[in-house]
């Protein structure tokens, strides 16, 4: 072949290739055209006020709005016996969110023109920033205590999976009241069998808080995941159990529902839902036999809800927590919910 054949080959494969491109940034681009659009069929979403409090004409939930239109990704509301009624959207962006108490904790992605960058939001009740902390991941779980004075959150800092084992997270705690921020529960001491714990894998997700000292949480080290009960003040973790994921403790304290891996079931899919007794330490499947990769929420102490993918990210499904009767679909186009 001769040079002069050979340089147009090249320019043929050039070419080609800038081709592809280019129909790839068109499709992404007329993708996320739509996503501002909404859907026929979608939920009706309309801009309003959005407030924390407990309100007179009864319990609500607020939750991440996902249906395709201009309020996609806004904090919405909903009564919480109306879920698939009008959505008020608040104009608040957050990739993960929770509340309690009047406290939010909302987790946001920053556009670069380079790359993206995240960061937690602390909100008030009527969802005004209170104060921001830069996050070294991507957002992934977020959780306030009961009194809105702690909140919690959790990133990917390695990895962007909890199916797999090849990924790493951070997860801190702050402080409401006197703006302490414990960056990393790596720094608190892990117990096992009345000894202190020393591995260089140690991982912790999804914390549940139990009051403003004790909470629960899930440790991760060679390969196996664990319930934790941690301590803010003795600055303790302490393995209660094995085999326990993105643990939610109940609102009268004595149970944790969470996510199991079940051996035989796919890689990428491993998971299934129990609730944890504390008191008898003793676990029940729940009626849920899809794999969840969620932190499940208490709706009231019967029913526990949770996200799975769907047509626009994730839809709201809802289940018994005595482990009697099947999945039913709360919403479409929601994720992160909080009741309050």
């Amino acid at each position: 072949m001769t040079l002069r054949s050979k340089l147009l080959v090249l320019l043929a494969a050039v070419l080609a290739l800038s081709a592809v491109a280019a129909t790839t940034l068109l499709h992404a681009s007329d993708r996320a055209a739509r996503k501002d659009q909404a859907q026929p069929g979608g939920p009706r979403v309309v801009d309003g006020r959005v407030s924390l409090v407990p309100e007179a004409a009864g319990r609500r939930m607020v939750f991440r709005n996902m249906a395709w239109g201009p309020h996609r990704d806004e904090l919405s509301s909903v009564p919480a016996g109306s879920p698939g009624g009008t959505r008020t959207a608040s104009g608040v962006k957050c990739l993960r969110f929770y509340a309690a108490a009047g406290t939010g904790i909302c987790l946001q992605a920053e556009h670069g023109a380079v790359q993206d960058s995240y960061r937690a939001v602390l909100l008030d009740a009527n969802l005004h920033e209170r104060a921001h902390y830069a996050l070294p991941g991507i957002p992934t779980r977020a959780r306030v205590s009961p009194s809105g004075h702690l909140v919690a959150w959790t990133v990917f800092v390695g990895g962007d999976s909890y199916a797999g084992t090849n990924f790493s997270t951070r997860t801190a705690v702050l402080d409401t009241r006197t703006g302490r921020l414990d960056a990393s529960l790596e720094d608190f001491d892990a117990i096992r069998d009345g000894h202190r714990l020393h591995a260089a894998d140690l991982n912790y997700w999804g914390i549940t808080f139990a009051d403003d000292q004790h909470f629960y949480a899930t440790m991760a080290t060679g390969g196996k995941t664990y319930l934790v009960h941690g301590d803010l003040t003795a600055r303790t973790l302490t393995v209660l159990r094995s085999n326990v994921e993105c643990p939610s403790l109940s609102p009268d304290g004595t149970r944790i529902a969470f996510k199991k891996r079940v051996s035989g079931l796919s890689v990428d899919a491993p998971w299934r839902l129990y609730v944890l007794d504390l008191r008898t330490m003793r676990e029940k499947p729940l009626g849920e036999t899809r794999s969840v990769d969620d932190q499940i929420v208490w709706r009231d102490g019967r029913t526990v809800v949770y996200s799975l993918p769907g047509d626009y990210g994730a839809d709201l499904y809802s289940v018994p927590a005595d482990g009697s009767g099947s999945p039913r679909m709360v919403t479409g186009a929601a994720l992160s919910p909080a009741y309050l």
